[in-house]
């Protein structure tokens, strides 16, 4: 095969035998166990795809393994020796070990890629000279068109000086500054530096904010976040739970959803904000500079608050309640008492239930003859005198159609908005 190194002109001192020489021959194995691999992999997909379809687990199954081999067929497809991120050396074991997109081995089970994202290849990101994890060196490839344009050696002890690297401090960072820009994200595997890998590897128990300003590098943490805890997370990944990832835009959702397939991920689900409700299909942008200030505020359910409590207004009239053993009066302290027992927090349409109970218990302790209670209750709450008033009262809402009154009704919007101008 021809060589991994495209190295200018320029940069002729790296291309010594001294240097590069291992590389090349881990290189030429990588090649073979790709191509093999590939082989394996296109025949195992043709038998099960040949296999009778079975049913029920059987067929699921099935399906899932043709799944996770097709997956595993595309990123070899997509990618060559360019797998290979890099490679560190250990402070207590010399034998270079090589950091990968995927993990790959050879046929006699020999580790040639180790995944970026296991526990064992943690320091090839997050070591500093502060803190070296455990390693003497590392090297990091610049590839480009499937071959290596140039690499960075890095040292984090005395004796890392004695093997044959080519120190150049803080070029792969620089470099990733200075390459070209696209219409589609790239990912920064290469050049990840340990403040990034801190947040990237960090625990999945609760949420976690990344701050930063506009091309600080967020989103690009995110999605090898992504990709780094549907390998860990046991929670998540093969024939368990997924990611969703939710962009602002469609625009941006294509921008970015080259990454995670390059990190060895291409399960992950996309969507915009509109995406995730069914109205919005048919959203467009709020031309009403009032509703859009209530709409970008930083307490918008203050307004939504207040418009479902406009239908939450107990009866200050008195009324008859006719039964079959007598007429019992019920009267504005009654429809408040009941009211007051609706508990905080509770949604106003969950709190219908609770509100009726309690006017239909003052209405049975109301009566004095000796009538079986669920007799009495059963006859209250049939009457349509008092469920029509109760209804009026409190009545059961429709959500969409209570925001979608505030928004498009001025007078409603002034009463539980008054601070929107």
């Amino acid at each position: 095969m021809n060589s991994a190194f495209n190295l200018p002109e320029r940069l002729a001192a790296k291309n010594a035998a001294e240097l590069i020489g291992d590389d090349e021959n881990h290189f030429v194995a990588i090649a073979e166990s790709l191509e093999q691999s590939a082989v394996e992999l296109s025949d195992r997909l043709d038998v099960l795809r040949r296999a009778p379809g079975g049913a029920g687990q059987e067929a699921l199954e099935r399906d899932l393994e043709i799944h996770r081999l097709s997956a595993r067929l595309r990123i070899l497809s997509r990618f060559g020796l360019d797998l290979c991120l890099g490679r560190m050396v250990g402070a207590d074991d010399l034998e270079p070990v090589y950091v990968g997109r995927i993990g790959l081995t050879d046929g006699d089970g020999h580790r040639l890629l180790l995944d970026w994202r296991s526990p064992a290849a943690e320091p090839f990101f997050g070591a500093t000279h502060g803190n070296p994890m455990g390693l003497a060196s590392r090297r990091r490839y610049r590839w480009a068109h499937g071959r290596i344009s140039d690499y960075w050696d890095e040292v984090f002890a005395a004796d890392g000086l004695e093997g044959n690297v080519a120190l150049d401090d803080q070029s792969a960072f620089i470099a990733s500054l200075g390459s070209s820009r696209s219409t589609r994200m790239r990912d920064v595997l290469g050049t990840i530096q340990a403040d990034q890998d801190a947040i990237i590897r960090a625990g999945s128990r609760g949420a976690l904010v990344v701050d930063g300003g506009p091309g600080t590098g967020k989103t690009v943490v995110a999605l090898h976040r992504t990709a780094y805890l549907l390998y860990s997370d046991p929670r998540l990944g093969h024939r368990r739970g997924g990611v969703l990832f939710v962009g602002p835009s469609r625009g941006y959702l294509g921008y970015v959803d080259d990454v995670l397939p390059s990190l060895g991920e291409d399960g992950v689900q996309s969507c915009t904000l509109r995406d995730l409700v069914a109205e919005g299909a048919s959203a467009v942008p709020e031309t009403d500079r009032r509703v859009a200030g209530v709409k970008s505020s930083a307490d918008p359910m203050k307004a939504i608050a207040a418009a479902v409590a406009h239908y939450e207004q107990p009866s200050t009239a008195g009324m008859v309640v006719d039964t079959a053993w007598a007429e019992l009066w019920l009267d504005a302290g009654d429809w408040a008492e009941a009211f007051a027992t609706a508990e905080s927090g509770i949604p106003h349409n969950e709190a219908r239930d609770q509100i009726r109970e309690a006017l239909l218990d003052i209405l049975v302790d109301r009566i004095d003859e000796d009538v079986p209670p669920h007799l009495l209750r059963r006859s209250l709450a049939q009457n349509e005198d008092l469920g029509g008033a109760f209804a009026r009262a409190w009545p059961l809402l429709d959500p969409v159609g209570v925001v979608a009154d505030l928004w498009s009704v001025p007078a409603y919007l002034r009463k539980c908005a008054p601070w929107a101008r």
